[in-house]
Order: C-alpha cells, then sequence, then structure tokens
C-alpha cells in the first residue's frame, strides 16, 4: 500500500482525491494540511511514501514545505501538484528536490500513476512541465568542480538517472544490484552535496552531463 500526504488548501480537490484513491488497491490517503507549516513534522508523524505538495499555499507555501522536508534528510517522495507553472517556480521545485511536477488539470488515472511511477523511482511531470525543464537546463552555466569528484562507475549511474531511468531499470542496464546502486547513489550525494535524486540530476543538466 502506497501512503500518500497531501498538503492542499483547496478542501474540495482534496476530497476528491482521498476519494480517487479510496477506488484503488494500492494507494491511500493517510493524511491532509491545508498548508506546509511544520511539513516535516507532519512526514515524520505519519510516515508516507508519496507527498503531494501544492505551492501556492496560506502560512507556508508548498516550496518552503519542500525544502523544510529534504533538510531533515528525508527520502519521502515529493511530487508538486499545482497550478503554478512558471519558470522559477519549476526551478525552485526540482533544485530542491521535487520527485516530480504535476499540474492539477492532469487526468485523475495520469495522477495515480504518477504516484507508482515515483515510487518506482521515476521522476514523473506533466508533458508541459517537462518541456520547461529540458529548456531551463538547456542554459549554460558555470562547470561544478563537484562532478569531477565521481569515478567512472558513478558517472555512470549519474547518467542513468539523467536519462530517466528508475533505480531497477539503471542497475540492470549496469549489471549490478539495486542495493549495490544504492551504495553509488549515496555516494553520488555526498560528493555533490544532494539529498535527492530531483536535486542530483538538476546539477548533472546544469553541467552537461547526459
Amino acid at each position: 500500500m502506497i501512503r500518500v500526504l497531501l498538503f492542499e488548501d483547496n478542501t474540495d480537490l482534496a476530497e476528491s482525491l482521498c476519494e480517487l484513491m479510496k477506488d484503488t488497491d494500492d494507494i491511500r490517503l493517510v493524511a491532509h494540511y491545508t498548508n506546509a507549516q511544520k511539513a516535516e513534522r507532519h512526514v515524520v508523524h505519519n510516515l508516507p511514501d508519496v507527498v503531494l505538495m501544492d505551492i501556492d499555499m496560506p502560512v507556508e507555501n508548498g516550496l518552503q514545505g519542500l525544502r523544510a522536508i529534504r533538510a531533515t534528510g528525508s527520502g519521502v517522495v515529493v511530487l508538486m501538484f499545482t497550478v503554478m507553472e512558471d519558470n522559477e517556480n519549476v526551478f525552485q521545485a526540482i533544485c530542491h528536490g521535487a520527485s516530480g511536477y504535476l499540474l492539477k488539470q492532469t487526468a485523475p488515472e495520469r495522477i495515480l500513476e504518477s504516484i507508482r511511477e515515483a515510487m518506482g523511482g521515476g521522476a514523473p511531470m506533466t508533458p508541459s512541465i517537462a518541456r520547461k525543464v529540458l529548456t531551463l537546463f538547456a542554459q549554460p552555466f558555470k562547470r561544478s568542480e563537484d562532478l569531477q569528484t565521481l569515478t567512472a562507475r558513478e558517472h555512470d549511474v549519474l547518467s542513468l538517472l539523467v536519462r530517466g531511468h528508475s533505480y531497477k531499470m539503471a542497475a540492470a542496464q549496469l549489471e549490478i544490484g539495486v542495493e549495490t546502486l544504492r551504495f553509488h547513489i549515496k555516494n553520488i550525494y555526498a560528493k555533490l552535496h544532494v539529498n535527492s535524486k530531483s536535486e542530483a540530476v538538476a546539477k548533472a543538466l546544469q553541467n552537461r552531463i547526459m
């Protein structure tokens, strides 16, 4: 059972999502909050597998909540679920560790598919957002010295993550076990000073690592 924690100030939408998840055998909404204040505490208390995070909320918005969750070192999957599709919000969300970015106009079945995809190590995005991400990271950035510290195998792992491979797919491609892959990813995070796959991928894209 995939446990979902929702941060959303639109109660009607929250109720609709709850009903949507009730009709599945593998996804349940465990709690709902109307702003991201104390988001990190709510994650610890509810132990979700996936967080659905709105951006435009009162008191504390979704980007603040995302940063607070990532600051704890939690590996919980955070999917942004919002009407905000401007470049700044997209860029901030990806760089601060969001595992995916969905617009609220996303079809209900696609929302469920995205939750499952994220749990499998994917990074689901609404197509229009994916195009924005590609455009944003096509811009030149100063090369990071951190990337020079990666071993050849770590570079291979990161390149596969950039291409959208899940952990299972990347491990199969490299002919290693998933736990071995996780060991390499942990080392990549430490060397790049990041806390999530999305942050590592963003840094790689900024530095033309493909």
